[in-house]
Order: C-alpha cells, then structure tokens, then sequence
C-alpha cells in the first residue's frame, strides 16, 4: 500500500514540476521580449485549448487507451512543442515574433492542459484498485505536486531563468521525464465493449448529464465563475512585484529581484492546505469549503491591492499563505467531489468537464478580461508612480468580483449532500436507462 502511494507521489510532484518551470514566470519573460501586451492571450489559450482537450482526451482515457498510456503520449506531444519554443525563443533574443512563439507554446498547452485530469485518474484508479479511500489518501499524494511546482519555480528563480527563453526549456526536459514514469503506473481500466447508442455517446458527452441535476448544474456554473480568478497572479503577479523596480525606494528590495521565490510562498502555503481538505469537507461539507475558497480569493487580491515589497511586503506574504486556501479548496475539493459523483466508467470524462468549466472557460474569461483591465490602469501610463497605482486598482477589482461571487455562491447553492460518496453498487444513469454513468449518492461519513 505504502508503495503504491509513493509513486503516485512522485507523479504529482513531475507532473506540477512540469507546470510550475513558467506558470508563474512566463508574463516576465514575455514583458522582457515586447510582448507584455499579450500575457492575457498566453494565459487565455490554456483555458480556450482547456475548452475541448480535456474533454476529448478524457474520452480517449475511458473508452480506448488506458489513461496512464494516454498521459505518457500527452507529455511526449506537450514537451516537445514546449522545447521547441524555448529554442525558438533562444535562437530570436529579444525579439521573437509573436506568431512563431505563440503558436508552439499553444500546441504544447493544449496537450498538457489534459494530463492534470488525467494525472488525477490515474490516482483515483490506482488508489482503488489498492483498496484505498480516494478522499482520505488523495490530499497527502496531491502535496507532492505542489511540492514539484515550489521546486521547479526556485529552480527558475535562482538560475535566473524566470526572466528568459530557459524556462521553457526546463519545462520541455521535465515532460520527457514523465513520458516514460507514467507508463510505470498500475494498468486504468477502459470500455472498449460499449455500445454507442446516440450522439451524446459517440461522442463521449455522457458527462454533460450531470448537469440535468439542478444541485451539479449550479456548482459547475460557479466552478467557471471562480474559474475566472485561476490565472490571473499567475499571469499577472511576477510582472507586478518587478515593476517596483522602476521606483527607487524598491529598487533593491529582495522582493523586487527575486518574485518567482516570493511567490512560491503561495506553493508552500498549498502543501498545507491541501492536508486539511479531509477534515473540512468532512465537517463542513462542499459549500463552506467553496466559500472559503473564493472568501480567499478576494483576500489574495485585495492584499496585492495595498501592498508592496517594502513595508508593505507583510501584505504580499498574506497573500502568499491565502492562496493556498483559495487554490486548493476550490481545485482539488472540487475534483474530489465531481469524482464522487461519478462512476469509473465517467471518472476521466467527469473530470474533463471540471477542467473544462474551471481551466477552460473561467480561466480563459478571466485572462483576458485581466489583461485589458491591465491594459487600461497600468500599460496605458508612462510615470512610475501611475504605473504602480494602477496595479493597485487592478487588483482592488479582481477582489471585488471574487467577493461578489462569494456571497451569491452563499445564497444560491444548497448543499444536500454535506458528505456525499458513491453507491457504484446502484449506478445508474440519470435518465434511467441502465448504467451510462450517472450515479446515485448516499450520504455517508468520510472515514
């Protein structure tokens, strides 16, 4: 059992280590090469491409190829597109065309974006197939990914790579690693032998049903609404901490020199939280642990709203130890509840459709909408001290939305099944006709 664990362990830590070389680097390296003004839409596209490969993939995972198979050829496609644009943007300098670029980061997110569910699959299943509660033992294996995505970012912060063409590079080298661990892991289960009845079955849209429950339809809209915050100070955050720099009495702050490692203080933060999921989901169920989330949220931002990387610096580590709360009691909660509601045979699907509505079309809104707010208080000025203030109203803004979507989170969605679990025993579909997917929930005590 011990063993099964740890190597799911080290798979979460690749698979984050792989995200985390230029999640939070990568609107750096851009604004250092002329592109500052196209952040958003690098950010946006992992959400557009998030829109419909999960999905697809997912699809692929449940019906044909088993989803460890699926997640080794995914890392291989994603690492060799995300290699190619680093040594594109080596060979261009500092000034690398923004179609050649885009284009090859683009196809490398848009295999990659799919290998965070299915990495959660291949969890799931092996958990299962070792007896192992998923609940219980999830959280501590998902603390290895966090740990990855710290490590890679200080990897990138002290070689003094978050300013350059390199951590795409590194980002590249680390998914050829996972293209040969994955395929270590213990055989998924697919559904070769069904039978397509219609078009939501040809097209593996089984999982759209859910939304037929009034209780999942309002929960999925509320994941893309909070979706919408997901990116924003990862795009947005490392750019913001260095334009201090401009101002003299930060210019040699540590803060200023060194973001990627200030802002891992958030990665460092997510370790612990992720750990205290089993307890609050056991003892509050999915609504507090939501609101929590997007509470946090607003906190996150509202703290970049008033701070600094002086005096204010207190205000920058807040919001660092925040967003531990508000990354991880909303994405790995939220998993860990759509895969209760789910049986194994729309474990993969269930879970495309999450990264769907959270990283496809609330990141992709949210990213774009960011960056012409940004646009218009911050890249729009030209003085120093106008240039700071109008982060500072960005960010008061982004807290405000996350605020808004916390109290109508609060007054619309009620939360029947406070500790809900699956009854595979009585799966059936949703419409009633025998089994597609759809299943029953009992409410039961999380062990």
């Amino acid at each position: 059992m011990k063993g099964i664990k740890i190597k799911l362990a080290l798979l979460t830590f690749i698979e984050f280590a792989v995200w985390g070389a230029y999640l939070t680097s990568l609107g750096s390296y851009l604004s250092k090469v002329g592109l500052a003004g196209n952040i958003g839409i690098f950010y946006a596209i992992q959400g557009i491409v998030s829109l419909f490969m999960p999905a697809l993939i997912g699809i692929i995972a449940d019906r044909w190829i088993p989803a460890q198979k699926t997640l080794s050829l995914c890392h291989l496609l994603a690492g060799g597109f995300m290699l190619s644009a680093g040594l594109y943007g080596m060979s261009a300098g500092d000034t690398p065309q923004f179609g050649i670029l885009f284009t090859l980061y683009a196809l490398s997110v848009g295999f990659f974006m799919p290998t965070i569910g299915l990495t959660n699959s291949v969890a799931y299943s092996a958990l299962e197939k070792a007896g192992l509660d998923t609940i219980k033992h999830f959280p501590p294996i998902r603390t290895l990914g966090t740990v990855g995505f710290i490590i890679s970012m200080l990897f990138v912060n002290f070689t003094g790579y978050q300013n350059t063409y390199a951590q795409l590079i590194t980002s590249g080298v680390l998914s050829l690693v996972m293209v040969f661990y994955a395929l270590l892991m213990p055989a998924c289960p697919v559904d070769r032998n069904k039978k397509a009845t219609g078009f939501i079955d040809i097209f593996g849209l089984r999982a759209f049903t859910l939304f037929k429950q009034k209780q999942m339809a309002i929960f999925f809209i509320f994941s893309m609404l909070l979706g919408v915050a997901l990116q924003i100070t990862n795009g947005f955050a490392n750019p913001f901490i260095q334009a201090f720099g401009s101002i003299p009495e930060y210019a040699d702050d540590w803060g200023v020199h060194n973001a990627n490692a200030l802002i891992s203080l958030s990665q460092m933060s997510e370790t612990l939280c992720i750990l205290l999921i089993p307890f609050f989901l056991k003892r509050f169920g999915i609504k507090v642990v939501m609101l929590m989330s997007m509470f946090a949220w607003a906190l996150r931002f509202g703290f970049f709203g008033i701070g600094n990387p002086g005096d204010g610096v207190w205000l920058f580590i807040l919001s660092m130890i925040v967003y531990g709360i508000a990354f991880d009691f909303f994405n790995v909660s939220g998993s860990l509840y759509v895969n209760s509601k789910t049986s194994s045979q729309l474990r993969s699907s269930a879970q495309g459709l999450f990264m769907l509505m959270t990283n496809g079309v609330g990141a992709t809104i949210g990213t774009l909408c960011a960056q012409k707010v940004i646009d218009h208080f911050v890249y729009s000025q030209t003085e120093n001290d106008a240039i700071i203030s109008g982060w500072h109203t960005s960010w008061l803004i982004f807290a405000a939305y996350a605020l808004v979507i916390a109290v109508l989170f609060m007054l619309i969605f009620h939360d029947r099944d406070k500790h809900p679990d699956v009854d595979r025993e009585t799966a059936a579909d949703i419409d009633g006709d025998g089994g597609d997917g759809f299943v029953s929930i009992k409410n039961k005590q999380l062990p």
